[in-house]
């Protein structure tokens, strides 16, 4: 009530002025102005927690003028952001049906009641209203920028390449990144049709709108992958490291296997130690301890992991540690360990894998696109314990 009550009382006194102003004949400029009883009574509704008729009614008051249009506005702008937005329509829609509105005047609350549309999930309305202030050729850019939110969200990645066209990127920063990730979406769509030829074209337009892309390498892995040239595929998604070491845990399982189909397994023993070196990437030392075990016994993957959680503590390193611990533990101690191993297993099972280093979005799997925020590329996978957000 109190919320309503500081939203609606400025306009409530606007449309107080308004009416007294126009109520009263101008006889003399020191005669005292009168208030319409009409304001009265839609004080009244507030007071009683009736905002709905309270709208109306000073809807009602403020006559749809030069005067009035950006207060109308205003208050439907108001309704939208504290996400009231059946009440932002209604006063949108009261604004547009006026006929004395000028051609921008109806331009812009056009701009207001699509995005009302948007905030309600309405976006085949949205939509019309976009489109028909493009064809109108007024706010043309933010109508193009909001279409474009509008396919992004129905994964229609083709219109999104049409509008994205049609954007300049000094009003959208992130076009050249968000282009790259549609051409990588259509490439997935045509992947899981096995047309090859038609993905590495997509892959091909992605590159070229953003050279250094992690996305592209793993499809393009993922398409060498499917050809059985496991050559390419180590070659390829070694690059990733280059590109950004945070998506080494993506490609690392892909780039093992295929070493081990070309049975290089010192090679991958060497690569993993160099990749850890650098990194100290989580993944990479648990399939070296793995290997450690094979090779020298569970002793030595026992020292392996014990060290990189000394230097780097994490769930996974602990989990493997107590796993190799329990493999190696007379019978007295097993029933301790096992306890410990369920518990930091359920731990691992309920945190997230990978964040958004831009909203703070956590998931557990990987999005390109974050679901919160909207921003492509963002998501990344967690390292260690620590979860970090861009300021």
């Amino acid at each position: 009530m109190y919320e309503a009550l500081l939203l609606l009382l400025p306009v409530a006194a606007a449309s107080g002025w308004f009416a007294a102003r126009r109520g009263v004949a101008v006889k003399s400029q020191k005669q005292p102005q009168e208030i319409s009883p009409v304001y009265f009574k839609g004080l009244n509704y507030l007071l009683n927690e009736q905002p709905d008729k309270a709208i109306d009614l000073f809807i009602k008051l403020l006559d749809v003028d030069s005067d009035t249009v950006e207060t109308h506005l205003a208050l439907g702008n108001l309704f939208r952001r504290r996400g009231e937005v059946e009440r932002a329509i209604r006063i949108h829609q009261n604004l547009i049906a006026r006929p004395s509105l000028s051609r921008e005047q109806r331009a812009q609350a056009l701009l207001e009641l699509g995005q009302d549309y948007m905030r309600a999930g309405l976006f085949d309305r949205a939509e019309n209203l976009f489109i028909e202030l493009t064809e109108l050729k007024l706010h043309n850019e933010q109508a193009n920028i909001y279409l474009l939110e509008i396919y992004q969200q129905e994964k229609d990645w083709k219109r999104c390449l049409e509008v994205a066209d049609r954007i300049t990127v000094s009003h959208y920063p992130a076009l050249h990144n968000a282009i790259a990730h549609f051409y990588c979406e259509l490439a997935e769509q045509q992947l899981r049709q096995q047309n090859m030829a038609a993905a590495e074209s997509f892959l091909k337009r992605a590159q070229h709108m953003k050279r250094s892309n992690v996305r592209v390498l793993i499809l393009q892995a993922e398409i060498e992958y499917t050809r059985g040239d496991c050559r390419s595929v180590i070659r390829l998604l070694r690059q990733v490291e280059g590109s950004d070491p945070a998506y080494l845990s993506e490609t690392l399982p892909r780039t093992i296997e295929c070493y081990r189909k070309l049975g290089q397994h010192q090679e991958l023993y060497d690569y993993l130690e160099q990749l850890y070196q650098r990194h100290h990437c989580t993944e990479a030392m648990l399939i070296l301890a793995d290997m450690i075990a094979e090779s020298q016994g569970e002793g030595a993957a026992v020292e392996a992991i014990l060290k990189h959680l000394s230097d780097k503590p994490d769930l996974k390193g602990l989990e493997r540690l107590v796993r190799l611990n329990l493999q190696r533990s007379e019978e007295s101690p097993r029933e301790t360990l096992e306890v410990l191993l369920s518990s930091v297993s359920k731990l691992l099972d309920k945190e997230p894998a990978y964040q958004c280093e831009h909203c703070g979005f956590t998931a557990k799997k990987i999005h390109w696109h974050c679901p919160s925020c909207k921003t492509w590329g963002a998501i990344k996978p967690i390292q260690g314990l620590g979860r970090n957000i861009k300021g």
